[in-house]
């Protein structure tokens, strides 16, 4: 794999201050693929330094010109599908042809939709005797995860760039290669010098560093809930917005009514994508007792199909950590219906799809976010106990309802504590917002939501 030797820097490749590097492994063969620069604190600084310097110049310039350089974008990334598709192949182990109808395609498409927000959107407005404007925050820290690793980028840099704001990103250090060639992208794209900037490094290094800096305006993070308390602790001591997406633990509600095959299927699929490496995904499945049996059945079935079709896990240390909590929960007295401790295969960082029966809520695996291809089936005994356990988490990222009348699974979702729920396998939509209650973030991606995000407001009152 081709892999830069320096970080992305006020429009050009530069060498990062050490000479530390970051080894990027393959998960499926645990091989090496390539290695990339670790930036320290005085790389993050001068990141911070040329995006700031570039913030007046691109602030300033028309959301037209802004639009027209996200259009561009957007071609550059259609035009390099199939590497970046074999790009996150390699470093994340996602099956090549997931990475090309998700991983590839998805950010094509969220960077079309902000392209078109930054000609239309209304950033200026009038209210009673006042002009209400819609500014750019500023300068942008975006710290992003691996199991997503083109999205997430998308999903911040593009309403970030459509709002006027200037970028420092920094990627997970699992997948860095991939931000590597979106930075080549951007640059293709004609995207001004300093506007988008990239350092790749370690979380406790760079991205603490990218958090702390007094020249950054917001952070936007992408990960677990524990470090989202402490980027929110320390932009507190400043006073600085986040827009934070975390962890999620999220119901897959089946009501009596429900085409139980169709919505037992489904939901085992949907935990099974991207090897379950997904904060969204359906990982609790909450069947009326009367279906329970049934459901397992289907359950077992359906995860039986996905032994030998889903990719690794990212990592060594995500597959042991995985492999504890099915140890867990084997030994809190839920029981296996499919899958397990035994790998499917003799190497790599592959774990057995796996269904459990028998958990109750108060159960760690039925609390915690897993991230591997794990499915917990939890019996109810009527809509308001399955409500209960439905909101019963910290979480509230996401979820699903399915009933035979779309009304009933409507009223349902509606009094569910979560961001996003889909009703009867709704499609997943780019321009609705994804976020959390509780303790799954603050704020929202996608769509004109995530755009807000990255505006700040001023009035003038005549």
């Amino acid at each position: 794999m081709k892999a830069h030797d320096g970080i992305y820097l006020d429009g050009a490749w530069r060498p990062a201050a050490g000479q530390d590097v970051i080894e990027v492994v393959n998960p499926v063969d645990e091989q090496i693929i390539g290695r990339v620069p670790a930036a320290e604190a005085d790389d993050v600084d001068a990141a911070v330094r040329a995006a700031r310097a570039a913030l007046p110049g691109w602030a300033a310039t028309p959301p037209a010109e802004r639009a027209a350089r996200l259009t561009a974008l957007r071609d550059v990334l259609a035009a390099r599908k199939d590497e970046i598709a074999e790009t996150v192949t390699a470093e994340l182990g996602s099956p090549l042809a997931f990475s090309q109808a998700v991983h590839a395609a998805v950010p094509i498409a969220v960077a079309a939709s902000y392209a078109e927000l930054a000609a239309t959107h209304a950033f200026e407005e009038k209210v009673g005797n006042s002009t209400v404007f819609h500014e750019p925050v500023g300068v942008v820290g975006a710290i992003t995860p691996w199991n997503y690793p083109l999205h997430q980028i998308v999903a911040k840099v593009a309403p970030a760039l459509a709002a006027g704001c200037t970028v420092v990103l920094k990627p997970a250090e699992d997948t860095p290669l991939t931000a590597q060639l979106f930075a080549e992208a951007v640059h293709e794209a004609g995207v001004p010098a300093g506007v988008f900037n990239l350092v790749t490094g370690l979380g406790p290094v760079a991205g603490q560093a990218l958090a702390e800096h007094p020249g950054v305006d917001l952070v936007s993070f992408t990960g677990s809930t524990a470090v989202g308390r402490r980027i929110a602790a320390t932009a507190g001591a400043a006073v600085k917005k986040v827009a934070l997406e975390l962890g999620g633990k999220s119901a897959n509600v089946i009501l009596p009514s429900a085409d139980l095959a169709r919505a037992v299927n489904v939901g085992v699929a949907n935990v099974m994508s991207n090897s379950g490496q997904t904060c969204s995904a359906w990982t609790r499945m909450l069947v009326h007792r009367s279906q329970y049996d049934e459901a397992l059945r289907l359950a077992a079935a359906a995860a039986a199909k996905y032994a030998d079709r889903i990719g690794p896990l990212v990592n060594a240390q995500q597959r042991e950590r995985v492999r504890g909590y099915i140890e867990k929960g084997v030994a809190e007295g839920a029981r296996l219906v499919a899958g397990g401790l035994e790998a499917p295969r003799e190497q790599g960082c592959f774990v057995s799809p796996t269904v459990f029966a028998d958990v109750t809520p108060e159960m760690t695996v039925a609390q915690e976010e897993i991230f591997g291809p794990v499915l917990c089936v939890l019996r109810y005994e009527d809509e308001e106990d399955a409500l209960r356990i439905a909101n019963g988490t910290v979480y509230g990222l996401a979820g699903a309802v399915w009933a035979g009348d779309e009304a009933e699974a409507v009223a349902f979702a509606r009094r569910m504590e979560t961001g996003q729920v889909d009703i009867n396998g709704g499609r997943f939509n780019p321009l609705a917002p994804f976020g959390g209650y509780k303790q799954s973030g603050v704020g929202r991606e996608l769509g004109a939501h995530g755009l807000a995000e990255y505006l700040q407001t001023k009035s003038l009152q005549f």
